[in-house]
């Protein structure tokens, strides 16, 4: 008999948004009448279509896949030259950034790659990870055996977990003690935290010290309205040396449905094999060509358009509409007296559960009172208990309505 991955099973029972899924499917069918009319607030999926130049592209391309003397196969694995070369001019170049189009590498989404990026990285290297943290990070490494058990305290040993708390701003500082892979995600999923210049070089001069990689979430910069602060870590000097950033198309240009991100990976940046070092890119370009044939010709020419004139302009209407949706569960969950966090340079709001209560609680609380589905802050980590995430990302109408529903149907004192 063939045996299993025996590292799922020291999983917990159910990843965060299937279980969110399942407690609402439940409350559906038990309040048929109710179901219609929830607002869902939660799961991170945006809501407004495509941007114009965006579907434009997408025909057209379309349209060159229908003729012989146009029509193409495989994809370059990498990414075709057009797409790699407008990431690096617009997303670097012009933020004074020097990346290479041959240190960017086009994939099918950010989620896939911070989780295959472990492919190429050894299995004793000590990892670290923001509590709370987006569950992929985390997950990935149990399942893949870098981990040991569940502990008491729902976090999992050999795991080296990085609070972030009101204390100190939901700003995570480098540990005392020497970890090889640290996850950052800035702005912050979930706490809607940003880093700033200070707080992100000391985490490059931590890792040049110590000789760790960080592992760079950036799917939601386009979602910072402060100048002053980064929009990649590639902007702090020595970074790459020392990091690969992950990027998407998901949240700026509606991409949830489309699917199509990139990873840069510097050439400076080196690992250890042994008593040498070697090129981290050459592994992850090795990685990639072996398991990857590439995202679609139409997506990557739709994700092209992003970067036309047009294009940077709908974005932009996109993520303002989204902002101002965060300013409104913002402004109108502090006018209640809630404790709130985020919802300035990020799309999420994080927010301080009243009365005491559980995060799994409130959320129990806001779906049957107010048919409003959130995310409990605990489903992220034991640091994220007593919190709760609302997500920017919906209708203008259900979004005012929410705030409309909890003021008038949630005991919050």
């Amino acid at each position: 008999m063939a045996f299993i991955n025996e590292h799922f099973l020291k999983l917990k029972a159910g990843y965060l948004f299937p279980e969110i899924g399942r407690r609402v499917n439940e409350f559906s069918q038990a309040n048929p009448d109710k179901a219609e009319n929830l607002i869902r607030c939660g799961i991170g999926d945006v809501t407004e279509a495509l941007p114009t130049a965006v579907i434009e592209a997408l025909h057209a391309a379309v349209d060159e896949m229908g003729e012989r003397e146009t029509f193409r196969g495989y994809a370059p694995e990498l990414g075709y030259d057009f797409l790699r070369e407008a990431i690096a001019e617009h997303d670097y170049a012009k933020r004074g950034m020097d990346i290479g189009s041959d240190e960017i590498f086009v994939s099918d989404g950010a989620k896939c790659d911070t989780a295959n990026i472990l492919d190429i990285l050894g299995d004793q290297n000590r990892i670290a990870i923001t509590d709370p943290v987006y569950p992929v990070y985390l997950d990935t490494n149990v399942m893949a055996g870098r981990s040991g058990d569940l502990d008491g305290d729902g976090r999992y040993n050999g795991i080296v977990y990085l609070p972030c708390t009101e204390d100190n701003g939901f700003l995570p500082a480098p540990p005392e003690e020497k970890v090889d892979l640290v996850y950052l995600c800035f702005p912050n999923n979930p706490t809607g935290a940003v880093a700033g210049r200070d707080a992100l070089t000391a985490w490059v001069d931590y890792a040049r010290r110590s000789g760790a990689v960080l592992l760079f979430d950036a799917a939601y910069e386009a979602y910072i309205t402060d100048e002053s602060v980064p929009h990649s870590i590639f902007e702090i000097p020595g970074a790459r040396e020392v990091a690969i950033e992950f990027r998407s198309f998901s949240k700026n240009a509606g991409f949830t449905g489309v699917r199509c991100g990139y990873v840069v990976v510097p050439d400076q940046l080196e690992a250890s094999a042994g008593d040498r070092q070697v090129a981290v890119r050459e592994f992850w370009n090795r990685r990639h060509t072996t398991k990857f044939n590439g995202a679609s010709y139409p997506v990557q020419r739709g994700a092209e358009a992003v970067y036309s004139q047009a294009g940077r302009a709908e974005v932009r209407e996109r993520v303002d509409y989204y902002m101002e949706n965060a300013g409104i569960i913002r402004t109108g969950m502090a006018a209640l007296g809630l404790e709130v966090y985020g919802g300035v340079n990020a799309p999420y709001v994080w927010v301080k559960t009243p009365r005491g209560l559980e995060s799994w609680e409130f959320f129990d609380v806001m779906l049957k009172r107010a048919g409003v589905v959130g995310t409990p802050g605990a489903g992220f980590g034991s640091c994220g208990e007593g919190y709760f995430r609302l997500s920017a990302f919906g209708k203008r109408d259900q979004v005012e309505e929410a705030v409309d529903r909890i003021r008038n149907h949630i005991e919050l004192k």
